[in-house]
């Protein structure tokens, strides 16, 4: 599943931001893939081969009540849309999982990209006039589970605690907004936390830019919990690490409503909270900082113009990077992430070239690929925006665009 987003490790710039997930005290291959030939072009049809991709990669969301603005279900759904979903997948807008295949780190959990073979399958189904095929190759439907569900509910149960932000009506119309509501966890005991999901309402993900979430004991700051933002579904804690609740802490909301369109009454957000057992300590201490870049702020985008700032963080012990997830707003274009050795070497740990406001993933490294800083190594976060008519999710090209918190900064 998806890890912290923007609070492991934040390194802002104009609106960007680099997320960490560190474990403090620790020290690829891309398969090449061919789809049908242009001889069996006539051969690829729905429901043997392209009903299972669209199972695998596309109806979790593009389903009836879910997210997805059309379903993908049928095969008459699926042929209606058969060209415009040939051009998404080619350009590797859907599924929505933007992450570059030719630089940096390949060996990811939870990779949403699909295959290059997948993708020539549905290229070459569609150049051949999108047949159906026998009914009798139809596999049969997954039956996925209830979108008002907590997700990771399947591999874990429910969750042990669930905290709502007090409601919120949201306008279909207006500016951003923010809620800040605090409420009780009912923890009794310090615990270690095994997983954590943020979940808006089925309908309120729609304008659900982001929903952050801290600890407060007694009134005062015990650390960051966790963060959501569209594309994200939970946080998994790496097996022998330990990211701890206090007892009695309370939790402190920062909840970014986007207005639009959608009118919402009494919304709320919920964190489902798993724990590990009451005796479990962890040998590593997972924490959710804000880590400052130096460098990469004070800038201003001028009308029609781009930019490329960067910034640097450096830690005063060895640190493991389990995730990154770059965070923006409707100017950032790109992003990256690297490693500046104490040698002097530079490394390119990930690249996004191809990065969207409308999705914010947060790339999990498997374990034996996470990358490993000594004290003494940078990271460098590159940013890149465009604030010319040629970035299709800038609002209004003729404005000067400065940092900010609203979604048009």
């Amino acid at each position: 599943m998806h890890w912290p987003i923007r609070r492991s490790a934040k390194l802002t710039a104009i609106t960007g931001a680099l997320t960490v997930l560190v474990v403090l005290g620790a020290t690829q291959e891309l398969a090449a893939q061919s789809g049908p030939s242009s001889e069996s072009n006539n051969d690829v049809t729905f429901t043997r081969d392209v009903a299972p991709i669209l199972q695998q990669n596309c109806q979790v969301c593009h389903q009836p009540g879910a997210i997805g603005p059309m379903s993908l279900m049928e095969y008459q759904d699926v042929r209606r849309y058969a060209r415009r979903i040939t051009r998404m997948v080619e350009a590797r807008d859907m599924p929505p999982y933007q992450y570059d295949a030719d630089v940096g780190i390949q060996d990811l959990k939870e990779d949403w990209r699909m295959s290059d073979d997948d993708i020539a399958t549905i290229s070459a189904w569609v150049a051949a006039g999108s047949p159906e095929g026998n009914p009798a190759d139809m596999p049969e439907p997954i039956e996925w589970p209830d979108p008002a569900e907590f997700r990771l509910a399947e591999r874990y149960g429910q969750p042990d605690v669930v905290v709502a932000s007090a409601p919120y009506d949201v306008p279909a119309v207006g500016q951003d907004r923010w809620w800040r509501p605090v409420v009780p966890t009912g923890v009794t005991s310090d615990r270690c936390i095994k997983a954590i999901e943020t979940k808006p309402s089925v309908i309120g993900r729609a304008v659900a830019h982001h929903a952050n979430s801290s600890l407060l004991v007694d009134g005062e700051r015990a650390g960051r919990l966790s963060e959501y933002a569209l594309g994200k579904v939970g946080e998994i804690v790496p097996e022998g690490a330990c990211r701890k609740i206090p007892a009695n802490a309370d939790v402190s909301w920062d909840i970014h409503y986007w207005p639009n369109g959608v009118d919402l009454e009494d919304d709320q957000v919920e964190i489902g909270i798993w724990f590990h057992e009451e005796d479990y300590e962890g040998a590593f201490d997972q924490t959710l900082t804000l880590y400052y870049l130096n460098g990469g702020r004070g800038f201003d985008i001028a009308p029609h113009g781009t930019l490329m700032t960067q910034g640097f963080h450096s830690f005063d012990t060895p640190v493991r990077i389990d995730s990154w997830q770059p965070h923006g707003h409707t100017r950032l274009v790109a992003m990256s992430i690297q490693i500046l050795r104490k040698n002097g070497r530079r490394e390119t740990v990930s690249m996004v070239s191809n990065w969207s406001a409308l999705w914010h993933h947060s790339h999990i490294y498997e374990d034996d690929s996470a990358p490993l800083l000594e004290v003494g190594d940078q990271l460098i976060l590159t940013g890149w925006y465009d604030n010319t008519e040629g970035n299709r999710y800038n609002p209004d090209p003729d404005q000067w665009v400065g940092i900010g918190d609203r979604t048009a900064d």
